[in-house]
């Protein structure tokens, strides 16, 4: 028995070593990424003349916490030339109503709304996508959630590297606005730390190739290159399908220095851990390697089980020196980046929190390996390899769609 706890005391020496050399590299990605975005920044600020026309993609799926702030952070940009379309899939769509009462109040935004009909493709959000983007008058695209809120001068930061035609797409990092319960405080931590922690790292590693999906902004001429938006159809990451082809193309990919919200909704226990598992089997299906890998960069799980293995050897002080490295760890991983980077207090104030969200992390990467069926706005899906999803009870109708005008300026 006590070879067993020595091997386990040795995983966790090991755990924390390896959890170790993750936080230095994340220290160093959100240092080299603060300096790059720093230098953007000022880089755009002396591009505010001749700002191109942007269209607004914005798919809606039923109502959301603070859904009508998050819309009209859109139409109230500080910006030249813009429109807005938003997209949903039945015309009796709660989110629509809201929408409607926006375009209303904000007559000077030009703004139509698109009914899709019943998706006929695996991702439906993609079908609406499709369906939107001929009504489009403009050539350069923002898209962007229905869960997403932004600051006024977000078009005006986002949009000007793509002037640059060696770039093709420009994706944000963003922080988590919790919906007030004490889950959705460590998603949001994990959306605030853990995501752009991963997101610098592959900087460093590879370069980015990806996009994250609360906000794109891209180029007509780039998704033509790409097969168009029905090349991301198939799949459950479309955005990271999206960056990632976009790299393949030959452009360059980048994350902006303007950081946007991600406004989480109240939502059972239940269904805040089945949301987050569907995005690690997500990533599970489409980065396989790399997906393994994630589990090395937790800290936690060596950590308490270094604890249980040095005590059981009969020393405790060695288990309590590796469970505490773990927590420092992560409360340093949660400063550094939560509030140093993205700017989030909360990953400050409740930075002792983020050991807690890294041990849930972990148990939610182990259960990604479980199945593959999952549920996700209110249809049953099963993954397929390379990330691909296949809609399990959905029927082959397929509908036309319509264009209304809400409103033109």
């Amino acid at each position: 028995m006590n070879q067993l706890w020595r091997g386990l005391l040795y995983l966790a020496i090991a755990g924390t070593f390896t959890s170790t050399i993750y936080l230095w590299l994340v220290l160093v990605g959100a240092v080299r990424f603060y300096l790059r975005a720093r230098a953007a920044r000022k880089h755009v600020l002396g591009v505010q003349s001749s700002l191109p026309p942007v269209t607004i993609l914005k798919p809606v799926h039923g109502m959301e916490l603070r859904l009508e702030e998050n819309l009209e952070s859109f139409f109230q940009q500080d910006y030249p030339d813009f429109e807005i379309i938003i997209g949903a899939r039945d015309a009796d769509n709660p989110a629509l109503l809201v929408a409607e009462k926006i375009c209303q109040r904000c007559p000077q935004v030009k703004s139509r709304i698109v009914v899709s009909g019943p998706p006929v493709w695996p991702n439906a959000k993609v079908f609406s996508l499709a369906k939107m983007i001929p009504a489009a008058s403009y050539d350069y695209f923002v898209i962007s959630d229905s869960d997403v809120q932004v600051a006024h001068d977000f078009l005006r930061n986002v949009v000007p590297p793509l002037l640059d035609p060696a770039l093709g797409l420009v994706t944000c990092l963003y922080e988590g606005v919790p919906a007030g319960d004490f889950w959705s405080l460590l998603e949001a931590l994990g959306m605030s730390v853990e995501m752009p922690s991963g997101v610098v790292v592959a900087d460093i590693l590879e370069g980015i190739r990806f996009a994250l999906g609360p906000a794109v902004a891209v180029r007509r001429e780039v998704l033509d290159k790409i097969g168009g938006i029905a090349a991301t159809a198939d799949y459950y990451s479309d955005d990271y399908v999206l960056g990632n082809k976009v790299w393949r193309a030959g452009y360059k990919v980048i994350f902006s220095h303007h950081v946007i919200e991600h406004v989480l909704t109240p939502r059972r226990l239940s269904r805040t851990l089945g949301d987050q598992l569907r995005w690690m089997k997500s990533t599970r299906y489409s980065r396989p390697l790399g997906h393994i890998g994630a589990g090395l960069a937790y800290a936690m799980p060596f950590g308490i089980l270094g604890l249980v293995a040095a005590v059981a050897l009969g020393h405790p002080r060695v288990g309590i020196v590796l469970f505490c490295a773990a927590v420092v760890n992560r409360v340093i991983q949660s400063i550094a980046v939560g509030r140093g980077l993205i700017g989030d207090r909360r990953a400050l104030y409740f930075s002792w929190l983020y050991p807690i969200r890294d041990l849930v992390g972990w148990f939610l990467w182990v259960f990604s390996f479980l199945g593959k069926g999952f549920f996700w706005r209110g249809e049953m899906y099963r993954f397929t390899k390379g990330g691909k999803i296949v809609p399990q009870e959905r029927s082959a109708e397929n509908a036309g769609y319509t264009i209304r005008n809400a409103r033109s300026g």
